[in-house]
């Protein structure tokens, strides 16, 4: 039977250790982790030094976690041979591997000397490409066939069918639709 008093001593012991924002998500995942393994110790005594020792690998294993937010990688992502080199020249802070997390802010200046932010510079995928919609071919190849069909019938003045003037209708209907829900 798990012993919750004595599993939220031990997690506020360690939760100081952490940062500010994040000491209760630190106590709760302590706590829930020396649960977990009182669960799975079966028979075997489960002392307050082995609580200690999972409480301690819980804050290495936060802040490893905050390491990879910050650096985009560590050590453990890298081979032996390239850690072993690491090692030997003292390469630690100057890691090969490492990707710097960069901030949305962060100015930068272009070849006229303009200073932007890096947010400014990232493409947005649902922006339209005013160029492109422009071309007549582009346009006309995001129409159904059946449409650009009717509109060839409208431009040559030749008479629409009943089940055309009923599609071009309903086509119709649907993009006002559309407009006046954006």
């Amino acid at each position: 039977m798990p012993d919750w008093e004595k599993y939220i001593e031990i997690a506020d012991r360690f939760q100081h250790k952490a940062r500010a924002q994040d000491r209760d998500d630190l106590k709760h995942t302590i706590i829930l982790r020396l649960a977990q393994v009182a669960n799975k110790n079966g028979h075997r005594p489960f002392t307050e030094a082995v609580m200690f020792r999972i409480a301690s690998f819980e804050v290495a294993n936060y802040w490893r976690t905050q390491y990879k937010f910050t650096n985009g990688l560590d050590c453990g992502s890298c081979s032996k041979a390239q850690r072993a080199k690491c090692k030997e020249g003292e390469l630690y802070s100057q890691c090969p591997k490492a990707v710097r997390v960069e901030y949305l802010s962060k100015p930068i200046t272009d070849s006229n000397g303009n200073i932007t932010e890096l947010g400014e510079l990232i493409a947005d995928d649902k922006a339209i490409d005013l160029d492109a919609w422009l071309d007549a071919r582009t346009f006309l190849l995001g129409f159904p066939k059946r449409l650009l069909d009717i509109a060839y019938k409208i431009t040559n003045g030749d008479n629409l069918t009943a089940t055309d003037s009923q599609y071009l209708w309903r086509f119709r209907k649907n993009k006002q639709k559309a407009l006046l829900i954006m």
